[in-house]
């Protein structure tokens, strides 16, 4: 079962971060994700057995445009388990596309669920190694950079491989250790609106 184990980061300097990248790695394309997260109507887990994990169902309407191809727009349905380890993301994720997703949004409202918090990026992406690289604007949050490897497990042993290479790639880029930022987005973003409304 794969695990993505990441680490994301502020940017305050997008065209310097972007260019060192250019030399680091293979730029893959542009893409713009909006996502809308799904939570039972009741929160509290009694209705539906724990079975969701806290972090809902998310539907991502994705445009990826890469070169030299057509823009090409899909819509994938993620759930899964999050956790942040010494100073790391984990997440084991499991993702498939619908073709129909008014059709699958309504079956989640049937079930019970109903949308909660929104999130809009906007950015480029990089393969390197294994790894990829994507810099992103956060409708309402601002600019990062997020690093990630696709690993078969996730074991102490792992984990701290992945974290060197996240670690020393990010150090490249010449974004230091103290702008990494271990808060998920969807908490950043709910605790703004807490401050704003």
């Amino acid at each position: 079962m794969p695990f993505e184990i990441e680490i994301k980061a502020w940017v305050d300097d997008r065209e310097a971060v972007e260019r060192k990248i250019d030399l680091l790695a293979v730029f893959y394309g542009e893409f713009d994700k909006q996502d809308v997260y799904w939570f039972p109507i009741s929160r509290n887990g009694a209705e539906n057995g724990n079975a969701l994990p806290s972090s809902g169902v998310r539907i991502r309407r994705e445009t990826l445009r890469i070169p030299g191809k057509d823009a090409e727009t899909t819509t994938l349905v993620t759930y899964k388990t999050k956790e942040v380890r010494d100073g790391i993301e984990i997440n084991n994720e499991m993702e498939f596309t619908v073709d129909r997703a008014r059709v699958f949004e309504e079956l989640l409202r049937r079930l019970g669920l109903k949308p909660g918090i929104s999130k809009k990026k906007r950015g480029r992406s990089w393969k390197s190694g294994g790894m990829t690289i994507e810099v992103s604007e956060i409708e309402g949050l601002g600019c990062f950079i997020e690093l990630e490897i696709i690993a078969g497990d996730d074991s102490p042993e792992t984990t701290a491989t992945a974290k060197n290479r996240l670690y020393a790639f990010l150090k490249q880029t010449g974004i230091n250790e103290d702008r990494i930022e271990t808060r998920y987005y969807n908490d950043m973003l709910q605790d703004r609106k807490t401050v704003f409304h």
